[in-house]
């Protein structure tokens, strides 16, 4: 019996599996244990499509920064998954770091608020410009966005309705339409 060139491979590729692994480290075989049992606790509670938890994500994470090995004990999710689950974590732990605080713009003073509000009570005909200016001559820089938000505005008053209008232009309405006269080519005389 003549045995294939494909199955010697397989024997010596097996042969070298086996000491691999009794050659490698015991702490590398105790990761892949942990590993490989994760993955399957995770596919025995997440039935037909696994459901992965934050949890499991920082447990990968972590595992791809203490083993070198992680990436062959993968089965459920590809590598680089995890390599942007990573950097994902990377990103969201330097913006809290640096987004301290309420977001947005800080709130201006009080006082300046309420100097605002006068400005814009006691003289009416001046815009945003003219008080952001007014503003600028006493030292205060504010932009003229948060000028718009603490200024008072004054209300128009409504604009008439259809009723009122009919009412006030009756007399016009009524001498045009009556006085229409279409001829048979549909002019209007």
């Amino acid at each position: 019996m003549t045995v294939s060139s494909d199955a010697v491979e397989r024997r010596r590729r097996r042969q070298y599996g086996a000491l691999a692994s009794v050659l490698r480290s015991r702490a590398s075989l105790h990761l892949e244990v942990l590993a490989l049992r994760h993955q399957l606790a995770v596919l025995h509670n997440g039935g037909r499509r696994p459901r992965l938890e934050p949890a499991d994500r920082l447990f990968w994470v972590w595992l791809s920064r203490a083993w070198s090995g992680w990436q062959g004990a993968l089965v459920f999710v590809k590598p680089r998954t995890v390599v942007s689950w990573q950097r994902k974590r990377f990103r969201d732990h330097w913006m809290r770091l640096s987004q301290r605080g309420r977001p947005g713009r800080p709130p201006i003073a009080k006082e300046l608020r309420d100097l605002i509000r006068k400005m814009s009570e006691s003289n009416p005909s001046w815009g945003s410009p003219r008080i952001w200016s007014e503003l600028r001559k006493l030292g205060l820089d504010v932009a003229k966005s948060t000028l718009e938000k603490y200024r008072v505005r004054r209300r128009k008053p409504p604009s008439p309705a259809w009723r009122a209008f009919l009412a006030n232009h009756v007399s016009e309405l009524v001498s045009l339409d009556f006085f229409m006269v279409p001829t048979v080519r549909f002019k209007v005389l």
